[in-house]
């Protein structure tokens, strides 16, 4: 295939290298599999990642920007921090990491609904040509690709299904139903494990966005939810590297955790899955930043000002109130993993001093009434 080649099929997006040996997980055929030299090898990646690459020395060609991106730093170290999982274990506290490990395989699962984002006829809502661009290709193979990598497709495992293989190695036990429905019904989802939203909460989303638009009327806004829903998927990719290498991190403490590692190398593999996921989405992103937008009346705006709008708001919101949010989940689940322990305020006080940010008496973080502070 040539490295100037930048139009592909979306066969040729979903197609995978040949395997030596197939992925099992938890009984389960997973995708990707294993080279003749025993690597690991992602699934649908065959032309996937040429494609990318040549989307992206394309881009850099014609505009000469960077891609959009969020510097790993910018995002605030992993809660509970590995010391903090580890003496939790120690402990023999597992239901926090049990249910934290079945909340991102459930979550993976969710990553089917990107399959059905409405894309509208992208051409005619830019000036410039689009042809031959990771844009062009998110309904024709991407989105699809990306769809089954999280929640697995037809009779083939994906993420959603090695999440929860490999808590099923490490901890040798299960949350109970009741248990996993009041940590997802904390997620703002519905308690069921695996369910999307209903359609009347879509319905409800969408009304929402509609009467608060980001960008001008004259913008398509299938278009702008197109950009919003990208915009969060990437960031949720992003903060989802540390989760994962934390996870790996933790998973491969053989004297903590069952399985002699394996849970950590499934966990290694799903990492190596998703690098096409972040990479694709910077490339159509950085794409439609660096383009002209073309409103339904004809009018034309600069790419920079719409999607970078849509980026510093979301960035903005997810390193700030998200982090928040994602914290006092994680927490949550962790008295939920600790209740009826007779030494549960025992465990919560070594747990504190073991992490870089405490809860003070008045149930505020410690860097919050820092920053809260220095900004008086």
């Amino acid at each position: 295939m040539s490295t100037d080649q930048t139009a592909f099929t979306q066969d040729e997006l979903l197609a995978s290298h040949p395997y030596a040996e197939p992925l099992i997980a938890g009984g389960v055929r997973c995708h990707g599999g294993f080279d003749a030299d025993g690597h690991y090898v992602s699934p649908r990646t065959k032309y996937r990642w040429p494609a990318i690459r040549a989307w992206q020395a394309q881009h850099q060609a014609q505009f000469g920007t960077a891609l959009l991106d969020v510097p790993l730093d910018a995002f605030p170290e992993h809660y509970p921090s590995v010391p903090q999982a580890k003496f939790l274990l120690q402990q023999g506290v597992k239901l926090p990491l049990s249910l934290t490990l079945t909340r991102i395989g459930t979550v993976e699962g969710f990553g089917a609904g990107i399959r059905t984002v409405n894309l509208p006829d992208l051409q005619a809502c830019f000036v410039e040509e689009i042809a031959g661009t990771a844009m062009a290709h998110l309904g024709q193979g991407l989105y699809e690709a990306h769809a089954r990598d999280e929640a697995g497709f037809e009779d083939e495992g994906g993420h959603k299904q090695m999440w929860f293989a490999a808590r099923d190695v490490a901890l040798e036990e299960q949350p109970s139903e009741e248990q996993v429905r009041e940590m997802m019904a904390r997620q703002g989802g519905s308690g069921v494990v695996g369910a999307p939203p209903t359609p009347e909460q879509v319905a409800k989303i969408r009304a929402e966005m509609m009467a608060n638009r980001m960008l001008p009327d004259d913008i398509d806004f299938a278009l702008e939810a197109a950009i919003i829903r990208m915009t969060r998927l990437l960031l949720i990719e992003l903060v989802a590297y540390l989760s994962f290498a934390w996870a790996e991190e933790l998973l491969s403490d053989t004297e903590l955790v069952a399985g002699e590692g394996e849970a950590a190398r499934l966990v290694s593999y799903v990492r190596a899955d998703e690098a096409p996921h972040v990479a694709y989405l910077k490339c159509a992103l950085s794409e439609m930043r660096d383009r002209t937008f073309r409103g339904t009346s004809g009018r034309t705006y600069a790419g920079a000002d719409m999607v970078g709008h849509i980026w510093q708001r979301l960035t903005h919101q997810f390193l700030a109130t998200s982090r928040l949010d994602r914290r006092n989940s994680a927490y949550a689940t962790i008295l939920q993993g600790l209740q009826g322990h007779p030494r549960r305020d025992t465990i919560l006080e070594e747990f504190h001093a073991l992490g870089q940010v405490q809860l003070t008496p008045d149930g505020v973080w410690s860097d919050e009434v820092a920053a809260q502070t220095a900004g008086r």
